[in-house]
């Protein structure tokens, strides 16, 4: 095995004001980094966004050598690497969603968040992927365009949008014939359905809803084996969605992303890392679900700033008796701009309405906290 090389393109955050989390978006076989471009100009609105082409397609150089599925994970870390590293959020579609299982698995420090589209823990079948091997290395890409055409997009979509889903399969003649062998062969011998059980990091399936190639009930079925995931039907589209549907894929990826972010710069990443390494099948759900609505929906409104949540969250948790919570919102709180005069003081204001022995237990807390962090 030989681990392949992976070129790419990132596109920078629009706006300059935040600090911005990197998603990594991974193609389909015999697709290029223009199937995400309408999803990643969406993203670009306030992340930062790198897409990569699998060998031998795109940027990415051509491979001689056989690799795996896992290969390409590590080859994802690379490329991360080498545009600045740290974590990140990762969507892939068909074969960049087998990619996405494998950085799950391999390197779960390292994925905030994981998007798996129109793709399977085992996709087709190993004498399917070896045919389709041989006939790229006997004929060529250009061979496989009207598989393609028929597999890649929803009845009529071609007819309605030809300037859309056209690009995609000429693209498709300028893929290197034997890297796309190598591909082919990698899929053959990708199987995570038993593995998946043990993926930890907050997961998205979505499917086309014509998709032929990876039906729903694959998806639907991946979804239940990796403990919290959601599962998510993408109506008029098949195997291509960003393409067919770019509107509603950004959609669900802004759902996953942001809560995540801004669950990371109030509550910390230590903590938030203690957090993940602790989910179980029992808990994922209750994590993605805080992160999704608590993180992404409540605290990511503007409508007040981050300041004013922390107070109201400290006088619910204070007149709810919530000591643990408490502690840790706190310290959140501190981080979003609050001085430690300020929390005193809304401990004593809580009081009149909570009750003294509630803002006495609360002033215990913010003392231990206060105490910990002066060490």
């Amino acid at each position: 095995m030989s681990l392949p090389l992976l070129r790419g393109t990132v596109t920078p955050v629009r706006s300059p004001d935040r600090a911005p989390e990197l998603v990594v978006l991974g193609p389909s076989l015999g697709t290029t980094t223009a199937l995400w471009d309408a999803v990643a100009n969406d993203l670009a609105a306030d992340h930062r966004v790198l897409r990569y082409d699998l060998p031998g397609h795109g940027s990415s150089p051509a491979a001689s050598q056989p690799f795996t599925v896992a290969d390409l994970a590590d080859a994802v870390i690379d490329l991360v690497d080498s545009v600045g590293g740290g974590p990140f959020a990762y969507a892939g579609i068909s074969a960049g969603g087998a990619v996405g299982l494998e950085l799950a698995l391999r390197h779960p420090q390292r994925i905030s968040s994981l998007a798996v589209i129109c793709s399977a823990a085992r996709i087709g079948s190993p004498e399917g992927w070896r045919e389709r091997a041989e006939r790229a290395r006997s004929s060529g890409t250009a061979s496989l365009v009207a598989l393609s055409a028929e597999r890649w997009f929803a009845p009529g979509f071609l007819d309605a949008h030809p300037a859309v889903g056209a690009p995609a399969l000429t693209a498709l003649l300028d893929v290197d014939d034997v890297s796309y062998a190598l591909v082919c062969e990698a899929l053959a011998d990708f199987d995570a359905r038993d593995a998946a059980r043990d993926i930890r990091v907050p997961t998205l399936c979505a499917a086309g809803e014509s998709d032929v190639a990876t039906p729903p009930t694959q998806l639907e079925a991946l979804a239940a084996s990796i403990p919290g995931a959601t599962y998510r039907l993408i109506e008029g589209a098949a195997h291509l969605p960003a393409i067919e549907r770019p509107d509603v894929v950004a959609s669900l990826l802004r759902s996953r992303l942001g809560g995540m972010r801004v669950r990371r710069e109030v509550l910390g990443d230590a903590h938030v890392d203690r957090a993940s390494a602790g989910i179980t099948a029992e808990t994922a759900d209750f994590q993605n679900f805080i992160t999704r609505y608590a993180w992404g929906e409540i605290w990511s409104r503007p409508t007040l700033a981050r300041r004013d949540r922390s107070l109201l969250t400290l006088a619910a948790l204070i007149t709810g008796n919530h000591q643990h919570e408490l502690a840790m919102h706190v310290r959140a709180a501190l981080t979003n701009g609050l001085s430690r005069d300020e929390i005193a003081e809304a401990i004593m204001h809580t009081a009149v309405y909570a009750g003294v022995p509630a803002a006495n237990s609360a002033f215990e807390t913010a003392k231990r906290v206060f105490a910990e962090l002066d060490d």
